[in-house]
């Protein structure tokens, strides 16, 4: 059985009686001690998964799935007192932005450890010598010091390594990485994202990793979803996926990455258009405006998931002409 199972999840956001989709009937599965990748552009409902399965969206939204089991729990009907309870210690989360994420007037050792003393029941002794533990291990030295320090003490990517460590606090089954490398310069990133694939590694702990650059999860994950207005439109492994994308917006994503392997006098091919707006309503594939493959198909009927794809009419190895 699966560490997490999501079985058609929709999240709907209704206002001034008019319900919108954020997101679309999406069912995706995590392995114990495994990495997905979950990728695609801002505003195609990574985030408001991610939300919806820890209960932290805003009243007006709605959430229905057939299935969302964590670790045999149904995180739909879970009380707010159990949910409160599993957050951290069974599904932790690393937010985008540690700045916003860390509370600007408490010191970090008193955020490291208020978790640490909540979920494992430590003394404030032993749970401040377990912060200083974590703090080593995400690589940051002096922990006695560095405990009484302040978020506006720490650089961007010192204060993520500190998300991370609280993250860690209390020995989770799955972390979700929202965004984990947001405003960090490319070196910064790698290291980052080295740190949390060893510790998700040496703990045996399960990652999702949400990011819109699919340029980066090949190293990271072994499997991804590729998502687009709201629904998740190709799946597969990581290396199915960079070698033979089936899905357009997929490829599109592909040729947009700058490559090592590529002649640096090539341009890179952007994705003609813009994001799929949750507000405008679009009949049939909701990528095909954007679609150089799209047909009369594409625009009135709507495409599932179909072995790994929703597409009317897959990529394949032939060449296709736009029509």
């Amino acid at each position: 059985m699966s560490l997490l199972t999501v079985e058609n999840l929709s999240v709907t956001l209704t206002k001034n009686r008019i319900a919108t989709p954020l997101v679309r009937e999406i069912s995706f599965a995590v392995e114990a001690g495994e990495t997905l990748a979950i990728v695609g552009e801002s505003g195609s409902g990574k985030s408001v998964t991610a939300l919806a399965l820890l209960g932290l969206t805003p009243k007006e939204l709605t959430i229905e799935a057939d299935e969302a089991v964590f670790d045999e729990q149904d995180l739909l009907s879970i009380s707010r007192e159990d949910m409160r309870r599993l957050r951290g210690s069974g599904i932790a989360m690393v937010f985008q932005e540690p700045m916003t994420s860390l509370n600007p007037v408490r010191s970090i050792g008193s955020q490291i450890t208020e978790g640490i003393i909540e979920n494992l029941g430590l003394s404030k002794p032993a749970a401040r010598q377990r912060a200083i533990e974590l703090l080593a291990e995400v690589g940051i030295t002096d922990g006695e010091r560095r405990l009484r320090q302040y978020p506006h003490h720490f650089s961007g990517g010192m204060r993520q390594r500190v998300m991370i460590a609280i993250a860690l606090s209390a020995n989770p089954k799955l972390i979700i990485a929202d965004e984990p490398t947001t405003a960090l310069d490319v070196t910064i990133q790698a290291q980052i994202l080295d740190l949390m694939a060893r510790l998700c590694r040496d703990h045996g702990t399960a990652l999702i990793l949400i990011t819109h650059n699919l340029g980066i999860v090949a190293r990271y994950a072994a499997r991804v979803n590729v998502m687009y207005g709201g629904q998740i439109v190709e799946t597969g492994t990581a290396m199915g996926i960079y070698s033979a994308p089936r899905h357009p917006y997929t490829e599109g994503l592909l040729r947009s990455v700058p490559r090592l392997d590529q002649d640096r006098s090539v341009p890179l091919t952007p994705v003609d258009g813009t994001p799929a707006d949750a507000f405008t309503p679009i009949t049939g594939c909701r990528f095909h405006p954007r679609c150089i493959y799209a047909a009369d198909e594409c625009r009135i009927n709507r495409p599932h998931m179909q072995v790994g794809v929703a597409c009317h009419f897959p990529l394949s190895q032939q060449a296709r002409v736009a029509s």
